[in-house]
């Protein structure tokens, strides 16, 4: 009976990444089924269909982060008090994102001196304008202190000519509200006991409810992909080819070769944890979101990689909003060369130095904000390079997103995973099983 019920599973989780891959292959066919209709009625309603479902999905999983990150920091906080080396954890995780991102912005740099993407470029000069955010380092730090208890955050856009108020979140006030709620709650002894049990109680119930989303990924994988296809296509690559290049070469060698060496280092096999890992990196790829992907890189970090609930809890939802080898490393290098070399600016080695540095301590700027803009113009302010260049780049910028992310999710389930490894506290026996497929249950 047992080897009946581990056979069906296994088979629903093969069934599961096949129905994925199936997503994916009907979303692209979609998204050029769209483009050929183009201005068509049929080719607008068909893109607009697909942009809804997309969003409604992601809209799912970023509805699920606030709670899902606040218990379960919460959670760990808890069960981090029984770990001797709960302390060692946190300064070793702080140590490998700066690593990963060091090694990361040395290749981003090497690339734009190899490939010089600012010198071979045919974009139109006018293009160049200051983006309609920054980023700035008195950002970064009053970011860092919650406004309220849920890290809430109120903006105004406007929507076809009507002001709309919208509701947003900070992952990282959420994190630092939850660390210091937590805390209290051990702090106090028995009397925080019955708030702990509670907060267990409620990340089981996010936990399931998340499941449930998960269990639609098909669905949004096809929409999201096809989306993609149809709204951006490639035809604005052609203009930034020699820097896309570049950005997606220097992309390619973190997630295929640094991140690889790094597990082969550690006795880890590259192929276990990409088998475990996929399912996130997939949906970052796709959702162009960390923090929508959030939840499902914590699953796979706990579930499929063998990394402990009472850390994981803590060092995914820290990299979603710190850990970006995409978006603060790679991306902002190639970025401020190719504004350099555009402009005709030299860069010396202390503006190499500020890059690296920018890079490795930086990256917390954009956290819970989207994509990538706001550290690429932190990176120009600070090196004293005309913000107008970060305009040139904006076209293109959804097509980077969706490698960027997909790095920067890799990174967040790498660090832990390492970490815990070298600490004694990953689970192998998970993390060498054979039977990597992932599925809701």
């Amino acid at each position: 009976m047992a080897d009946d019920s581990s056979s069906t599973a296994r088979s629903s989780r093969s069934s599961f990444g096949l129905q994925v891959l199936l997503g994916m292959a009907i979303g692209l066919a979609l998204g050029i089924a769209g483009r050929a209709l183009g201005d068509a009625a049929a080719g607008h309603a068909l893109g607009e269909t697909l942009h809804t479902v997309g969003q409604i999905f992601v809209q799912l999983l970023k509805a699920l982060v606030a709670p899902l990150v606040f218990t379960a920091i919460i959670a760990s906080i808890a069960a981090l008090r029984d770990l001797e080396n709960a302390a060692r954890l946190v300064v070793r995780t702080l140590i490998w994102f700066a690593l990963t991102a060091f090694i990361t912005v040395l290749i981003g740099i090497a690339l734009g001196l190899i490939i010089q993407p600012g010198l071979h470029t045919s974009i139109d000069p006018s293009a160049a304008q200051p983006p309609s955010s920054t980023g700035s380092w008195l950002d970064f730090l009053k970011g860092l202190v919650p406004a309220n208890l849920l890290g809430l955050q109120a903006s105004t856009v406007i929507d076809t000519g009507v002001a709309k108020t919208m509701l947003s979140f900070n992952v990282l006030q959420i994190i630092v509200a939850a660390i210091a709620i937590g805390a209290a709650a051990v702090r106090i002894g028995a009397k925080g006991e019955a708030f702990l049990a509670f907060n267990a109680s409620a990340l089981a119930v996010f936990r399931h409810l998340l499941r449930w989303v998960i269990a639609l990924t098909p669905i949004g994988t096809a929409a999201l992909i096809g989306d993609a296809v149809i709204r951006y296509g490639w035809d604005a690559l052609a203009a930034l080819g020699s820097f896309a290049a570049a950005v997606y070469i220097g992309l390619g060698l973190v997630l295929f070769v640094v991140y690889p060496l790094l597990l082969v280092a550690n006795g880890l096999s590259p192929l276990r944890f990409f088998a475990a890992a996929w399912p996130a990196i997939q949906l970052g790829f796709v959702s162009r979101s960390s923090v929508g992907t959030l939840p499902v890189t914590e699953e796979v970090t706990e579930h499929r990689l063998g990394v402990p609930r009472s850390y994981a809890a803590f060092a995914v939802p820290l990299g979603a909003t710190t850990k970006m080898d995409g978006c603060a490393a790679i991306y902002p290098a190639l970025s401020a060369i190719f504004v350099a070399q555009f402009f005709g600016l030299p860069l010396h080695l202390s503006d190499y130095a500020l890059i690296i540095f920018v890079s490795v301590i930086g990256s917390a700027a954009t956290a819970g904000l989207t994509g990538a803009t706001v550290m690429l113009t932190l990176t120009l302010s600070t090196l004293g390079l005309p913000l107008e260049g970060a305009g040139l780049l904006l076209a293109i910028d959804p097509i980077l997103d969706m490698g960027r992310t997909a790095v920067n999710v890799a990174g967040q389930a790498l660090v832990p995973t390492i970490v815990a490894k070298r600490s004694g506290i990953l689970d192998l026996a998970r993390f060498w099983s054979r039977h990597q497929e992932y599925a809701p249950a």
